[in-house]
């Protein structure tokens, strides 16, 4: 599913991530751990696409599952030109055997790709409500494979079963994205739009952050109930166990000095808990 290969990375000229290497299976979730600047939430940007992240060796390479070939077979996974990259590649997008090489491309088409990114802390959208962003997200993404657009109905219909999963009043999908919501409301928004977007990997940073303990189970109920499945990955970066009782892992990686520096299973969590990273990664 995702592979990252001796990753480097800067921002402001500055190394975050110094050899990065992970391999993601489909139906797989992992887990990383680390303490404050060791490159978590530069990983998630560099995978993103965000500007300013600047990759400086590496590759990362997204093989979409078999259930959704047209990912790869599709006209417009990849652009005429490199501008806007964070990649030193010059790659058309491809690299053979179905694989997608994620670097090369903008950030709408590494989504079209399947990649879904949670924020730490979801931006408010004034002005454009949550149903006419994600209908058109989702139907951007729909026409970059190939697909046939949902007509209002259909779109509905997907938005309304999203939201009741989520417990979440339909009258919050007409509001403008975001705003006035609370975090709670914004991490719970952020599992309907991924629910509607329905992604093959989803790497969400610090989703658990500013939750109350009924709304990390939500949370984290969500993550299961559309993520947790054969064709679908998940890599979750987060600073505390406690939202791994909820979405249990399979590999837990503590990230450390712009490298993983250590990996095991669900105990590895409950290790770092106890001991500390200091303890840990000595």
């Amino acid at each position: 599913m995702l592979q990252i290969n001796n990753l480097h990375a800067t921002v402001a000229d500055k190394p975050i991530l110094k050899g990065l290497s992970l391999s993601i299976n489909a139906g797989e979730i992992h887990a990383i751990m680390g303490p404050n600047g060791a490159g978590k939430s530069t990983l998630s940007y560099v995978l993103g696409g965000r500007p300013g992240y600047a990759v400086t060796g590496g590759s990362v390479t997204l093989t979409p599952t078999a259930a959704r070939p047209e990912l790869v077979e599709g006209p417009s996974l990849s652009s005429s030109d490199g501008e806007g990259k964070n990649s030193p590649s010059t790659s058309s997008g491809q690299t053979g055997l179905g694989e997608v090489d994620l670097l090369s491309l903008d950030p709408h088409e590494r989504a079209a790709a399947g990649l879904f990114l949670g924020f730490q802390y979801p931006v408010e959208i004034p002005g454009v409500s949550n149903v006419q962003f994600l209908r058109e997200a989702l139907n951007a993404q729909r026409k970059a494979r190939g697909e046939e657009p949902l007509s209002g109905g259909e779109f509905l219909k997907r938005a309304r079963a999203q939201a009741d999963a989520m417990g979440m009043d339909m009258e919050m999908l007409k509001r403008p994205v975001n705003v006035g919501f609370s975090g709670g409301e914004k991490k719970r928004n952020e599992m309907v739009q991924m629910g509607i977007i329905d992604p093959a990997l989803a790497v969400l940073d610090e989703t658990d952050s500013g939750l109350d303990i009924d709304a990390l189970r939500i949370v984290g109920d969500g993550i299961n109930r559309i993520m947790r499945r054969p064709d679908k990955a998940v890599l979750l970066i987060t600073h505390y166990q406690r939202l791994l009782d909820y979405v249990r892992p399979d590999f837990v990686h503590v990230l450390a000095g712009g490298r993983i520096v250590r990996t095991g299973g669900p105990e590895l969590a409950l290790e770092l808990e106890r001991e500390g990273y200091g303890e840990v990664i000595a």
